[in-house]
């Protein structure tokens, strides 16, 4: 089975690559000559998830899937949450984004968080959703120097290390992206047995 995944995040494809076996080739947006930067501008995960997919669907005819993460701290009343990647402002500066983070904390005690991931999938022209969770809490300064976006303040619950400090393998077994990805090749392979 051949599926596009909609991003240009290469940590992202490296991620899925891992998650997913050999009977499911994903191909990513430059290999099927996407070069558009997909608009996201729906005000829910969900939403984004939904806008990419349809987008490499309709322009392309192709089975595919999409995702949208965000990170959720309970303190900030859910933020920076679908605006994660851009929370600092225009770009995907993960440095400024971090600062922002930790600035807007400041000594708050409540640091509880939650990493959520929405994959919206479209194959044989229906659409499926599936969801991945982790939680966990800000740290008050950044660890690690492995992985991308918030890793190196972001610590899951049961660990005493930043998903910054973990091994792509170790995080992959308990990450939101993770759980969201096992959702969808669980289904895939049901699905190829229907």
């Amino acid at each position: 089975m051949k599926l596009v995944f909609a991003t240009n995040n290469e940590h992202k494809l490296d991620e899925i690559r891992h998650i997913l076996d050999s009977s499911i080739r994903i191909q990513s947006l430059t290999e099927i000559g996407c070069m558009e930067d997909i608009p996201e501008t729906a005000n829910t995960l969900e939403g984004n998830a939904q806008l990419k997919a349809n987008y490499i669907h309709e322009k392309y005819n192709l089975d595919c899937f999409a995702d949208d993460t965000g990170l959720e701290i309970e303190a900030l009343g859910g933020k920076p949450g679908v605006f994660s990647a851009r929370y600092a402002g225009p770009g995907h500066n993960h440095q400024k984004n971090m600062d922002k983070v930790l600035v807007e904390l400041g000594g708050e005690i409540n640091r509880k968080a939650q990493f959520r991931t929405v994959i919206a999938l479209i194959l044989d022209g229906k659409k499926y959703s599936f969801e991945g969770i982790v939680e966990g809490k800000i740290l008050t300064e950044k660890h690690g120097d492995k992985g991308f976006g918030y890793d190196p303040i972001f610590q899951p619950d049961g660990f005493n290390v930043s998903f910054a400090e973990m091994d792509l393998k170790d995080k992959n077994e308990i990450s939101h992206r993770g759980k969201a990805v096992r959702k969808l090749v669980d289904f895939l392979k049901n699905y190829n047995k229907s």
